[in-house]
């Protein structure tokens, strides 16, 4: 009975500690704690899109082509009288999907790398780097292309050539932070009493760059977003029948946006706004988990 009475008052401090942590985190960080919510709002969006979507995203209508924002159509038609509205619901989950993929892979395998190449140092960290400095001279944009034209159209592909993108990046970064994390007393000590290399990465380095990893993907995710878009945009990235804001976008043409500017305002909008509140969200991330920024504030 005492145990059980201690395991859940131990629950109950834990819980009023990440409480006091939030409401502490939206008070020094307003922006921050907004650009969460947008965040939270679009995740929503992703799950439930499809169950809230008035219509059927693939249904046309001749009756509503091109047809401004109205009581029928909230967000007004596309060129085939699709409505936009449910379109754009639906279309947050691919865009969130691929881009939580895109970080997830681009960015645990650039950790890897940079962990690797900054333990081993060495011929392993020369090989490394110069793979790194090979994949980065290219513009991110560039070389996403230059793999998808290889690859072909699909949502995989395009997750695949953003990874690829990301992962220069990400272990760059990450081996900065693992050679001072190297160096600490702490790593010396565990190699003194035998730690084999594999221990030392992931056990002694890889912990104390869960700050920056976690940075690092925010950061990224919108970028990633952005970049898939523009790859659909392009005509190279998600098939034609996949509902995405990429898609969206590249259906907007110049001619169409001139007198139907709707097709392309609703889904781009959405755009700006999740990357906007991942990029403030992520700052703030950022100014809490960074020691030197968290002095100077």
């Amino acid at each position: 009975m005492t145990n059980q009475t201690n395991a859940i008052f131990t629950r109950s401090i834990r819980t009023n500690a990440v409480l006091l942590s939030s409401l502490n985190f939206c008070r020094k960080k307003p922006l921050g704690a907004f650009g969460l919510a947008v965040i939270i709002v679009f995740a929503v969006i992703a799950v439930i899109g499809e169950m809230v979507a008035p219509y059927d995203p693939l249904a046309v209508s001749a009756d509503y082509m091109l047809k401004p924002p109205n009581a029928i159509q909230w967000f007004g038609g596309d060129s085939l009288g699709r409505d936009i509205f449910s379109r754009v619901l639906i279309g947050t989950r691919v865009s969130i999907i691929v881009g939580l993929a895109v970080i997830s892979i681009g960015t645990i395998v650039g950790a890897v790398v940079g962990i690797v190449s900054a333990h081993f140092g060495g011929a392993v960290d020369m090989i490394l780097q110069r793979i790194v400095d090979a994949l980065m001279a290219f513009p991110s944009l560039l070389l996403a292309i230059c793999i998808m034209s290889v690859l072909g159209v699909s949502l995989t592909n395009v997750v695949i050539a953003l990874a690829l993108t990301n992962i220069p990046r990400s272990a760059r970064t990450i081996r900065s932070v693992a050679l001072a994390v190297a160096s600490t007393d702490y790593a010396l000590a565990a190699t003194c009493i035998g730690a084999n290399n594999f221990r030392l990465m992931f056990r002694h380095i890889a912990p104390n760059c869960v700050a920056s990893f976690l940075v690092i993907a925010t950061a990224g995710l919108g970028i990633a977003i952005i970049a898939e878009a523009s790859l659909s945009f392009l005509g190279i990235g998600s098939p034609e029948e996949t509902i995405s804001w990429g898609v969206m976008l590249s259906r907007s043409s110049l001619d169409s946006f001139a007198y139907a500017p709707h097709i392309g305002l609703f889904p781009g909008g959405a755009l700006t706004l999740l990357v906007f509140g991942i990029n403030i969200f992520g700052d703030a991330m950022r100014d809490v988990l960074d020691p030197r920024l968290r002095r100077t504030g």
